[in-house]
C-alpha cells in the first residue's frame, strides 16, 4: 500500500498541504490573505472571476492569480454571510457537476467514504454552472490530504480509518488525469504567498486607507452680450477660457470596523467667473457656480476632519472639526445620482437645496437616529469661527447653524425627506441665486448679522433600478437684525439615467430656480427679484475606466440674476475626474 501511495503523492508533490477545501481547515494562506485585504479600499478587494476550463499555457497575471485564489479558499470556507460552510457527504448533493463524467463516480465515492470536500450550503460550487477542472482539482487535493492523514494515523495506536487499496489505485488516475490543474494549483499557492509577505511588509497601515480624487476641468462662459449689474450700470458678460484643478487626499481611519476618521487634504484653484460673482461688484449674479468650485491658490490646506462612530443599530455620532457644511452631516441629500461634486451635476446649484448651505461652515457634531431605518432624524449644531476666543466668536457667540432633518425612506426606490436649518450670519453666501438673495445688508463698513429660518423639502423617486427623478423646494424667511426682514425662494427637478451608453455613465438633466428674492422691506436697501429666470442644466458623464470619467456639461441661465433685462448666458465645461 505504501508503495501504492507514493505512486500517487509523487505526481504531484507541490500541492500536498495546498488543500483548499479541507474540512478541517483552508489555505494555509488564506489567513495572511485576509489579515492582508480586510479592508474596504476597492483597490485591494478580491473579486470573483470565471475560471478556464483549461490549464494555462503560462503563468496567470498576478490580479487573475489573487481572484483565482480567492475563489478556492474564501469562497470554499465561508458563505456570504460569514458563516462556515457544512460538510458535504455526498457528490451528488453538487447539484452542478455532471454525474455522466468517470471522475464524477470516482470522486462521489471518495467524498462518501472519507468526508473530504467541502461546498456551499446551496449544493453547488457557484450558480448553476458546470464544475470547472480546477475547481475538480482542488477537491481532489482535499482528498488527497485526507488520506495522507488517514495512513499516517494508521501505524500510531487506536489508529483512525482505514484506507481500501482500491480507493489509492482511482486516486492515481484521478491525478494523472488532472495532473496539469494539480501543478498549477500547487505554483499558485507559492505566488500568492509570497505577493502577501511582500505586501504585509510594504503595506501603508493597518488601519488607514488612502484614497483620493483629482479633477481636471476646461471652462467658458459664453452670451450676455448686454446685462445690467445690480447698481444699474450696462455691461456684458466677459470671461476666457480656463483650464481649473481640484485635488483631494482623503485618509479613511477606522479603530473599530465600524467607525470612521476622516483627514482630507485639498488643493484647489477653481475660481469664479467675474460676471458669476459680486466681488468688486462686476457680477449680475451668483448664478451657475460650477459644482467643485473653489480656490486656495493650489496651496495644500485641511479641507474635512470628522470623527463618524455608531451607537449600536440605533444611532450614529459624527464630530466636526473643520470647514463642514450641513450637507456634510444630514443622512442624505436626496439627489443620489448628482450630489457628488466629482462625478454629479456640475453645477453647485444641481447637487442639492442650497438651504444646506445657509449659515456657518466649521466646527460641530450631529446625530442620526435610525441611519438604517425607514424613518430617519438627523440634527446637528455647527459654529462658524469654534477656534476664535474673541467675544462675538467661539462655539456659542458667532456665527452658527443649528439644523434638524426627518427623512422618510419607506422603499430603496423612494425617500422624501423635510429640512429645517436655523443660521445666524453675515448674509447667506451659499454661491448660488441672484446677488440679492445673499440678504448682505451694508452698515458702517460691515455686514449686518442675518437670522434664517430656513425650511426644505426634497425628494428621490426611482422610476426603474437606472432612471432616477430627484427634486426640491427650499423657502428662507431672513431676519437682517435691526433693519426688517426678506424672503429667498429656490426649487428644482433633475433626471438621471445611469448606465446610459455604457457602464457606470450618466445621463442628466437639472432645471430650476436658483435662490430668488421675492420680497424685501425697504428698509434693507435691497431690490427684489422682479422676475424669474431658470437654470438649465445638461452633462453626460462618461465612465471611461472605473477610476477615469469624463464629464462634458452646460448650464444656460435664463434672464440671470433674476432679471429680463439680462441676455441669456451659458457655462460650459468639460470635467475629468480620476479617482482612486
Amino acid at each position: 500500500m505504501s508503495k501504492l501511495l507514493w505512486n500517487v503523492v509523487k505526481v504531484t508533490p507541490a500541492v500536498l498541504g495546498a488543500s483548499l477545501f479541507v474540512s478541517n481547515g483552508a489555505l494555509g494562506a488564506e489567513d495572511k490573505i485576509n489579515a492582508a485585504f480586510s479592508s474596504d479600499n476597492s483597490s485591494f478587494k478580491l473579486t470573483d472571476s470565471t475560471l478556464s476550463q483549461a490549464a494555462p499555457a503560462s503563468e496567470s497575471a498576478p490580479s487573475e492569480t489573487l481572484e483565482q485564489i480567492q475563489q478556492y479558499s474564501g469562497e470554499g470556507n465561508s458563505n456570504s454571510n460569514g458563516n462556515s460552510m457544512n460538510q458535504v457527504n455526498s457528490v451528488s448533493e453538487f447539484s452542478d457537476v455532471y454525474p455522466d463524467d468517470w471522475a464524477y463516480e470516482a470522486l462521489r465515492n471518495l467524498v462518501e467514504r472519507y468526508g473530504c470536500i467541502e461546498g456551499y450550503p446551496d449544493g453547488s460550487f457557484r450558480g448553476n454552472r458546470a464544475l470547472t477542472r480546477y475547481e475538480f482539482a482542488a477537491g481532489l487535493n482535499s482528498c488527497l490530504q485526507q488520506i495522507e492523514r488517514l495512513i499516517a494515523a494508521e501505524g500510531k495506536e487506536g489508529g483512525g480509518q482505514q484506507v481500501a487499496p482500491e480507493d489509492l489505485e482511482t486516486l492515481e488516475r484521478l491525478v494523472q488525469e488532472f495532473q496539469a490543474e494539480l501543478a498549477t494549483l500547487g505554483t499558485r499557492v507559492d505566488n500568492i504567498e509570497a505577493r502577501t509577505e511582500t505586501l504585509e511588509e510594504n503595506q501603508f497601515s493597518t488601519t488607514t486607507k488612502l484614497n483620493g480624487e483629482v479633477i481636471f476641468a476646461l471652462s467658458d462662459i459664453f452670451g450676455g452680450e448686454d446685462v445690467v449689474t445690480p447698481d444699474g450700470e450696462e455691461s456684458e458678460v466677459d470671461g476666457n477660457t480656463v483650464f481649473q484643478d481640484r485635488v483631494r487626499l482623503n485618509f479613511d481611519t477606522s479603530f473599530t470596523g465600524e467607525d470612521l476618521l476622516r483627514t482630507r487634504l485639498e488643493a484647489e484653484n477653481v475660481q469664479d467667473f467675474e460676471s458669476l460673482s459680486d466681488t468688486g461688484g462686476e457680477g449680475i449674479t451668483r448664478e451657475g457656480q460650477l459644482g467643485f468650485d473653489g480656490s486656495n491658490g493650489n496651496d495644500i490646506e485641511i479641507d474635512e476632519l470628522y470623527y463618524q462612530f455608531p451607537i449600536g443599530n440605533a444611532a450614529e455620532i459624527t464630530v466636526a472639526g473643520a470647514d463642514t457644511e450641513v450637507d456634510d452631516l444630514v443622512s442624505t441629500v436626496l439627489n443620489p445620482a448628482l450630489a457628488s461634486s466629482g462625478n454629479g451635476a456640475v453645477s453647485r446649484f444641481g447637487r442639492f437645496n442650497p438651504i444646506y448651505r445657509i449659515g456657518a461652515q466649521g466646527a460641530g457634531a450631529s446625530f442620526t437616529f435610525g441611519p438604517e431605518a425607514p424613518i430617519s432624524l438627523s440634527g446637528g449644531y455647527l459654529a462658524g469661527d469654534p477656534s476664535d476666543p474673541g467675544r462675538d466668536s467661539g462655539v456659542g457667540n458667532g456665527s452658527y447653524s443649528a439644523f434638524g432633518q426627518v427623512t422618510f425612506k419607506p422603499s430603496e426606490r423612494f425617500q422624501i425627506a423635510g429640512t429645517y436649518v436655523h443660521s445666524y450670519s453675515e448674509g447667506f453666501n451659499y454661491n448660488a441665486g441672484s446677488i440679492g438673495s445673499q440678504v448682505e445688508v451694508e452698515e458702517n463698513d460691515g455686514t449686518v448679522p442675518v437670522v434664517g429660518n430656513s425650511y426644505g423639502v426634497e425628494a428621490s423617486f426611482g422610476l426603474t433600478d437606472n432612471i432616477i427623478l430627484s427634486g426640491w423646494g427650499g423657502y428662507t424667511d431672513a431676519i437682517v437684525l435691526g433693519r426688517g426682514d426678506a424672503t429667498v425662494w429656490n426649487y428644482a427637478g433633475t433626471l438621471a439615467i445611469q448606465d446610459f451608453g455604457t457602464e457606470g455613465s450618466t445621463l442628466a438633466f437639472v432645471v430650476g430656480q436658483e435662490p430668488k428674492l421675492t420680497e424685501a422691506e425697504s428698509t434693507l436697501g435691497l431690490e427684489e427679484d422682479e422676475d424669474t429666470g431658470l437654470h438649465v442644466e445638461g452633462l453626460y458623464k462618461w465612465q471611461v475606466t472605473d477610476n477615469i470619467s469624463v464629464t462634458p456639461g452646460v448650464i444656460w441661465l435664463t434672464a440671470p440674476g433674476h432679471n429680463d433685462d439680462n441676455d441669456d448666458v451659458f457655462v460650459g465645461t468639460v470635467r475629468t475626474t480620476f479617482s482612486f
